[in-house]
């Protein structure tokens, strides 16, 4: 058998499988559990303007669980996950849950606010810059989530493409913690 050509077919093969892995640098990555109360940090705070031009902070959000999605338009597994989070939104809202879009498309508003009419997104989104990323332990590939508690703490940290069961099971958690606290029982939260 020709070298050159096995040489020609495994980088084929795995151009296809980078290709499938979507826009994270990972491939098939496994959910990480919620850290542990003492092990969280705080969020960086942010200023940021949604898509209605109105001036937002993250610690606006002081008091509810936040998904902290950063995405792109042009992103596969992003695609995936955006009808999730539709959903997460819409189911968990009223239970003091918040999804935050951080777009990195570098086009900005002009291709994100037609994305956002085609696909109905009903959460708060914004767009990010470089910057951004870099607060967050630098947003090197997409998408990247941050699971944040009810004190602005990162619960857990999602890059790559996740389960939708794994965000839901999370999300569960965290709400089911919170009300265990109003509760007066011991809770994780």
């Amino acid at each position: 058998m020709d070298k050159r050509y096995s040489r020609r077919d495994a980088l084929a093969g795995l151009g296809v499988a980078l290709g499938l892995s979507g826009c994270s640098n990972l491939g098939t990555v496994k959910a990480a559990a919620l850290k542990q109360v003492k092990d969280r940090k705080a969020a960086p705070d942010f200023t940021l303007k949604d898509s209605m031009g109105r001036s937002f902070k993250l610690s606006d959000y002081k008091g509810k669980i936040v998904l902290l999605n950063f995405w792109a338009t042009w992103c596969g597994p992003c695609k995936i996950e955006i009808p999730w989070f539709v959903e997460f939104e819409q189911k968990h809202k009223d239970q003091g849950f918040a999804v935050l879009g951080i777009s990195m498309d570098e086009e900005g508003w002009e291709i994100v606010r037609p994305y956002l009419e085609r696909t109905k997104m009903n959460y708060r989104v914004a767009i990010g810059n470089d910057m951004m990323a870099q607060l967050y332990g630098g947003v090197d590939s997409l998408p990247t989530s941050f699971l944040l508690d009810r004190q602005g703490r990162i619960a857990s940290v999602h890059v790559g493409l996740v389960s939708k069961s794994d965000y839901q099971n999370e999300i569960n958690e965290m709400l089911a913690s919170g009300a265990a606290k109003r509760a007066g029982l011991p809770s994780t939260d």
